[in-house]
């Protein structure tokens, strides 16, 4: 007869061993504990350093509140956390760590040693461990603020589990998992991950990023431009959820989902379930998804010590509050998917190229499934809607502000032939400066680009390659001018009034408009206008050298600078104009006045084009002209400057001043899907 076998107490070590195989099932769990202990440390920034995808080295160091000197001897026995007293305090856990075993099971199955200093020591010190002991007293060093822990030769001592893993760049697959989505997650934190030796990053994102900004770097422009933002409350319930969810146009093969319970990184089988069933009724089949999700739930209902792992994670009511995000997220999808709105946010975000102009960059290649069919003769917008065709303006025309009457303005139409070469060294920098900030792949965009015809005063289209952008006229234009009046200082052509305008009553006029702000605490509008007059005249003969701005020694201003060939501004705003020169230049410094000058000069010059509307064409022929003027203008003179000369800073990337509202592949597949 077989007997019972006999019961005995395994030896510490082997119970410490399959303790530590409980919480450490591969080098991204150990990983995620060191994370979510940096994060309870409140450090700003992190920085991991990888080799053979974290079994031969894990390391991890971050600018938090450091690890006291005293308890370094206690800090990997299992069991010690400053976060947890009792176990009722488990119903209101606000940390990530609670149960001290993560850097306990990591002395087990590694080398680890610890580098730490708080914002008191005099210095940093260093101690190593085994088996969660202590090996020697800590060794004063130097370092910063924080702490770094290595981990060495993961697995060891525990050859079963580590031949059971999967190969590095699998395993460095899981480390970039899990760093993305913290990274994600806790958007306020800059996260860097980079292999050992190598001297670019896998992953870096900025401290104090946006959500958006960070899921923009780890997945890419074409996730982070297909973001729906999603938020919802219930009181009953005692949830609240923030989140970005895909919408209906954006197709991938893998679902990627990122849940987080509590601000803790976790899985639900049941709610992703749920939700691929909501999009699999929005999107083609076989397409996946991309969701991030932050759940709030009172830490009363969540129970977080169910897996070793703390990966998984149960609650209270998990049926309704799953069915109240099923709910949220149909809402979501059901309106984007009514509007049909093919663009969410600006083109080229963040300082970076985008991958897809990357490669229409590099190469000129065209691709038989990249092709599409085009008209060239049905190109302009103005086909569309049946308008007529622009007449180039032969002349133009300037109302004389101090008189009220309409005058011919006569203009150089040439820039002055023997051109002055401007050796300033305020100017230089100030170009200098403008070539800095250039976006690169913008530029590419606009120097390639093909117009198609005019939105509004304020916004035109153009085409680069199948893709169709909207873009800022006003904006541009701004900048343009800006850029035109640097690199063109001193040679200037001139815009002449054929009566010159008194500086005195266009500055009064100025004054009497609601915009200028006038108050009575300002002082008598004729005192200030009489001041204006004064002080361009005396600064007229550095305007007629540098800028063809001629003021002669009545106060009369009898010329502005031919900023761009063919293109005269609209004297409508020099009333303002004049004032803003007066106010707003700062005369008394030579870098700052040229660059004031500079941005007032081109702001008066675009102000025609900042509105939404064209002038009334109601009134008669004589607006419906000047509208078709205005029209050719944009085509025939604007933008054709924007191609050939433009330098476009780098933020026209980042705030829809360029827009893709369009590109016709995409397009088709939509419409095949409907």
């Amino acid at each position: 007869m077989n007997r019972p076998a006999v019961i005995r107490k395994l030896d510490e070590t082997v119970v410490n061993r399959i303790a530590a195989g409980e919480v450490i099932q591969r080098p991204a769990n150990a990983l995620k504990e060191m994370i979510e202990n940096s994060l309870d440390a409140c450090a700003t920034a992190i920085q991991i350093i990888v080799k053979s995808g974290g079994l031969k080295l894990l390391q991890i160091q971050d600018n938090g509140t450091g690890i006291r000197k005293d308890d370094l001897e206690i800090v990997c026995e299992r069991f010690t956390t400053s976060k947890l007293q009792k176990f009722e305090d488990l119903s209101t856990i606000a940390t990530y760590g609670f149960r001290g075993e993560a850097l306990a099971s990591i002395s087990h199955i590694a080398h680890l040693t610890i580098t730490t200093k708080t914002a008191d020591g005099q210095c940093a010190y260093r101690a190593t461990y085994e088996d969660s002991k202590l090996k020697g007293a800590p060794k004063p060093c130097a370092a910063n603020q924080g702490t770094q822990i290595t981990v060495e030769d993961l697995f060891y001592n525990v050859s079963t589990r580590k031949k059971a893993l999967k190969s590095a760049s699998d395993e460095h697959n899981k480390i970039l998992e899990v760093v993305g989505s913290y990274a994600i997650h806790n958007s306020r934190v800059g996260f860097t991950l980079k292999k050992l030796g190598e001297s670019m990053p896998d992953i870096k994102t900025l401290p104090n990023s946006t959500v958006v900004d960070s899921i923009r770097v780890i997945y890419g422009n074409n996730v982070a431009k297909e973001l729906l933002e999603i938020e919802t409350t219930d009181e009953v319930l005692k949830f609240k959820l923030k989140g970005y969810i895909s919408n209906v146009t954006y197709s991938a093969k893998k679902c990627i989902m990122l849940l987080f319970i509590n601000h803790r990184l976790v899985k639900s089988t049941a709610l992703k379930k749920s939700l691929e069933q909501v999009y699999s009724m929005y999107i083609p089949q076989e397409s996946q998804p991309f969701i991030y999700m932050s759940l709030e739930l009172d830490p009363r209902n969540v129970d977080v010590n169910v897996h070793p792992t703390k990966h998984e994670v149960h609650f209270l009511h998990e049926d309704s509050v799953i069915d109240k995000v099923r709910s949220a997220v149909e809402s979501k999808l059901l309106g984007c998917n009514t509007a049909r709105k093919f663009y969410t946010q600006a083109l080229l975000p963040g300082a970076g190229l985008p991958t897809e102009i990357v490669a229409e960059t590099e190469t000129s290649k065209t691709y038989a499934h990249q092709m599409v069919r085009t008209d060239s003769s049905a190109q302009k917008l103005d086909k569309f809607y049946g308008s007529p065709a622009a007449v180039k303006p032969s002349t133009s025309k300037t109302e004389d502000t101090g008189t009220n009457k309409t005058t011919e303005s006569s203009q150089s139409s040439k820039q002055p032939s023997n051109r002055v070469e401007c050796k300033l060294t305020s100017v230089l920098e100030l170009r200098r400066v403008v070539e800095e900030r250039m976006h690169l792949g913008l530029r590419d965009l606009l120097k390639n680009s093909s117009f198609v015809g005019c939105v509004s005063p304020r916004q035109a289209l153009i085409q680069h390659d199948t893709k169709l952008y909207l873009c800022n006229t006003a904006h541009l234009s701004e900048e343009l001018f800006y850029q035109l009046l640097l690199y063109e200082f001193g040679n200037f052509g001139l815009i002449k009034f054929s009566t010159p305008l008194p500086i005195y009553d266009v500055a009064m006029l100025g004054l009497d408009s609601e915009e200028s702000g006038w108050t009575e605490v300002d002082g008598p509008k004729m005192d200030l206008a009489e001041t204006v007059k004064q002080l361009l005249t005396d600064k007229g003969p550095m305007l007629d050298e540098y800028f063809s701005t001629i003021v002669d020694s009545s106060g009369n201003l009898c010329s502005l600078p031919l900023v761009l060939d063919g293109y005269n501004p609209a004297t409508r705003g020099l009333p303002l104009f004049l004032l803003r020169l007066a106010t707003d230049v700062e005369w008394d410094d030579e870098k700052q006045c040229f660059d004031s000058f500079c941005r007032e000069t081109a702001k008066f010059f675009s102000e025609q084009f900042d509105t939404d509307v064209w002038d009334d064409e109601s009134e008669g022929s004589s607006s419906q002209n000047e509208n078709k003027d205005l029209k050719w203008v944009v085509e025939h003179i604007i933008y054709p400057a924007l191609r050939q000369n433009f330098l476009p800073p780098s933020w026209f990337a980042e705030d829809a001043t360029v827009l893709q509202i369009a590109n016709l592949p995409v397009l088709y597949k939509v419409f095949e899907r409907c």
